[in-house]
């Protein structure tokens, strides 16, 4: 473990900056859901299935939003993109407070389309502004400070709801977000490795190749290291040949897609899902053991243990597969069925909480190996979308497991399933390398026929 690389990473120009304009800019979105809920079920009546519905429609336009807003600070640099988010911002959470449910509706779905692409472009740039293992202490610090965000924002968005008025914080909530854009305009950090403030001096070596799996053979027997080079580049003909096969709109749009990156996706996917899960076994359980007032103590252990890891995971001088990390989150969720009261769930979630901010670093450490630069951004956004959308699937899920078997049993249903997604992504990755190998042999034989 090498804690230094944390000290040189904040002293490294426009790495700090960018870390406290990221995790403020989160601030905004991480609360703009509790308000939402306070307001329609406080000021304006609504029941909770109605307020629900209200924020799974801004969770809906985030999820669509966050990959083409991605895609267009791809190609048409950071500030010009977000300029609409900027405006969009401003104008959308100032109206929201002000108007009927009925006009709320299509509003707060703008609002998530359009809101700024805080975790693309800080992914993005952290690629680009950091090698190595200080990219992987990049990633861990923003995990971190995003944790600290999630502590933060909804415990913030109820202070202000009960002690002055949800209008004003909705209006707070629009200045904010609409700051905090304008201020990644100004500091403008690089997105492609061609950018002042880049450390990544050339493009992703894998743009033709589509995964990692080519990288694998190195360690494959047989003396396979010493033709990776030749089987990798006959792998890059391969894909452009097929790929131009389907056209060149098919390679432009879709050419950076792997399975490689999709198993990062299904891991962040499965990440969101066990984490919202996990929430809902914890609510459900202290409500049924009549102790809701003492959430944030189980809060403080679980998210406390979250910033541990991802402390340890950043010194770490070797990267671990998401989906490991994943599978061992998930399998460690379990055992919190087993909770009895406040303390022994608190303590319970400590080794599982651990491994929260690890998966989310891993996963974006991952995918910046992956992709290609000139396609990076709408990757970060597919990887957020994907975070999104396991969270919107983890909480439906444990709350029907929870009403049908009863608390304990959502700890057990999310672990489970997301232990079974690991499964099945691990075991794919196998069947795709022993078929890597395969070929690789048959090409090593053709080369000393040839020969």
């Amino acid at each position: 473990m090498k804690f230094g690389r944390y000290g040189q990473l904040l002293k490294q120009r426009g790495v700090a900056p960018l870390l406290l304009i990221g995790m403020v800019a989160r601030l905004p979105h991480s609360a703009v859901g509790m308000l939402l809920l306070l307001h329609l079920v406080n000021d304006l009546g609504q029941d909770w299935g109605s307020a629900g519905l209200v924020v799974a429609l801004m969770t809906i336009g985030i999820a669509l939003g966050a990959p083409w807003r991605g895609h267009i600070v791809d190609i048409y640099g950071l500030r010009r993109a977000l300029i609409p988010s900027v405006i969009a911002e401003a104008v959308v959470w100032s109206i929201v407070p002000q108007v009927s449910f009925t006009w709320i509706l299509p509003l707060v779905f703008l609002g998530g389309l359009f809101s700024v692409p805080v975790f693309s472009v800080v992914r993005t740039s952290l690629g680009v502004m950091t090698t190595g293992d200080n990219r992987r202490s990049a990633f861990a610090l923003d995990a971190m400070a995003t944790e600290l965000v999630f502590i933060v924002g909804p415990a913030s968005a109820g202070i202000v709801a009960t002690s002055l008025d949800t209008t004003i914080g909705m209006i707070g909530i629009a200045a904010a977000a609409s700051l905090s854009g304008l201020a990644l305009m100004i500091l403008n950090p690089p997105t492609r490795s061609d950018q002042p403030g880049a450390v990544a001096q050339k493009p992703n070596p894998h743009e033709e190749r589509l995964g990692a799996e080519a990288s694998l053979i190195a360690a494959s027997p047989g003396g396979l290291a010493s033709v990776e080079g030749e089987l990798i580049l006959a792998g890059a003909k391969s894909t452009r040949a097929r790929i131009a096969a389907h056209g060149e709109d098919f390679r432009d749009k879709f050419g950076w897609i792997s399975a490689s990156v999709i198993a990062v996706f299904i891991a962040s996917s499965g990440a969101g899902l066990v984490l919202s899960g996990t929430e809902v076994g914890i609510l459900s359980l202290l409500e049924e053991h009549q102790s809701e007032g003492q959430l944030g103590i189980v809060f403080l252990f679980w998210c406390g243990a979250s910033l541990l890891g991802g402390l340890v995971y950043g010194s770490l001088s070797r990267r671990v597969s998401p989906i490991v990390l994943l599978l061992a989150m998930a399998v460690l969720t379990i055992p919190m069925a087993f909770a009895t009261d406040t303390w022994s769930l608190a303590l319970l979630s400590i080794p599982s909480g651990m491994l929260c901010a690890p998966v989310l670093s891993a996963a974006s450490e991952w995918l910046t190996d992956l992709v290609a630069e000139k396609r990076r951004g709408e990757a970060m956004g597919w990887y957020g979308s994907a975070l999104t959308g396991g969270t919107a699937l983890g909480s439906p899920i444990t709350g029907a497991t929870v009403d049908g078997f009863g608390a304990n049993a959502g700890f057990i249903t999310v672990g489970v399933i997301g232990a079974v997604i690991c499964a099945v992504a691990l075991g794919a990755q196998q069947l795709r390398r022993r078929r890597a190998r395969g070929r690789a042999r048959s090409r090593v034989r053709t080369l000393l026929a040839e020969d």
